[in-house]
């Protein structure tokens, strides 16, 4: 919106627009072109300009990295804990508020062809699934585990380790890990 001000645009042309389908309302104060050439990820972007403290995280992060087959049909988010509750009408998302120590390790900024995300990197992907096993399930932690240690080229066990134990989950993943390698 204050963009759309700062070019001369009025509130009026501004509901129009909307009315006529040429953007669409985000959340109060947020807009975007229908027909702009959005990527896959522009959903993540759109969430990322709703609230600048968002991060990908769990489902939609492991789906971002290829690390899992399922599709999530909503965006996971994390928060931290003292962020106030946000709603956007569209895409829908689902919000984790996560504690600092657990908030602020792994935020990698992306560019993507709609715009900067802000995602967690793959092992903190990782240690998050393993932390939330019990909401997430079991199978999508082991099949992302197991599709990240696939690739010997990018993988990164010791980092995957640190992650885990700042999560606090390293004496659950690393027997699984082993067993894995084994």
């Amino acid at each position: 919106m204050k963009e759309l001000r700062i070019s001369g645009i009025q509130t009026r042309d501004i509901a129009k627009a909307v009315e006529n389908q040429i953007i669409e309302k985000i959340k109060p104060g947020l807009y975007k072109l229908i027909d702009y050439p959005w990527d896959e990820h522009s959903g993540f972007t759109d969430v990322c300009k709703a609230n600048p403290r968002t991060v990908i995280c769990l489902l939609s992060a492991a789906d971002y990295h290829q690390l899992t087959t399922f599709n999530p049909s909503e965006i996971y988010v994390a928060v931290p804990n003292n962020t106030d509750k946000f709603i956007i009408k569209y895409p829908p998302i689902k919000v984790y508020y996560f504690s600092n120590i657990f908030f602020q390790s792994g935020i990698e900024t992306i560019e993507t062809n709609s715009g900067q995300i802000r995602i967690y990197n793959k092992e903190k992907t990782i240690a998050d699934l393993f932390r939330y096993i019990n909401k997430i399930g079991e199978d999508i932690a082991i099949e992302s585990l197991k599709e990240y240690l696939k690739n010997h080229r990018t993988r990164n066990i010791p980092k995957l380790l640190n992650y885990a134990e700042i999560c606090k989950v390293k004496n659950k993943l690393e027997p699984i890990i082993k067993a894995i390698l084994s």
